[in-house]
């Protein structure tokens, strides 16, 4: 089992920039976070794998940036130029192989 630490996130005015942290327990082949805004579903914000491909969002792209150091199992999410629809709880999560393992959560709040 994988047990996982987020870090960062907090509030900025819209422009402004948060980092996310997520360490994770042991090596893991997908990393990333979701996110969830009141009222909505959960969504895919980005991701990255072990061997450094990414996946992002359409409406992250170019704003933010995910990346990985694999020898501390940790994985983080820069984010810049926040939005205010921005605003969400952000989970990250780890998949080894099949199982996915879930952080906390994160608020992030960007007020315009």
């Amino acid at each position: 089992q994988v047990q996982l630490v987020e870090s960062g996130g907090g509030s900025v005015q819209a422009g402004g920039s948060l980092r996310l942290s997520c360490a994770a327990s042991g090596s893991t082949f997908v990393m990333g976070w979701y996110r969830q805004a009141p009222g909505k579903q959960r969504e895919l914000v980005a991701t990255m794998t072990s061997g450094g491909s990414t996946n992002y969002e359409d409406s992250v792209k170019g704003r933010f940036t995910i990346s990985r150091d694999n020898a501390k199992n940790t994985a983080y999410l820069q984010m810049n130029s926040l939005k205010p629809e921005d605003t969400a709880v952000y989970y990250c999560f780890a998949r080894p192989l099949v199982s996915t393992y879930w952080g906390q959560g994160t608020q992030v709040t960007v007020s315009s």
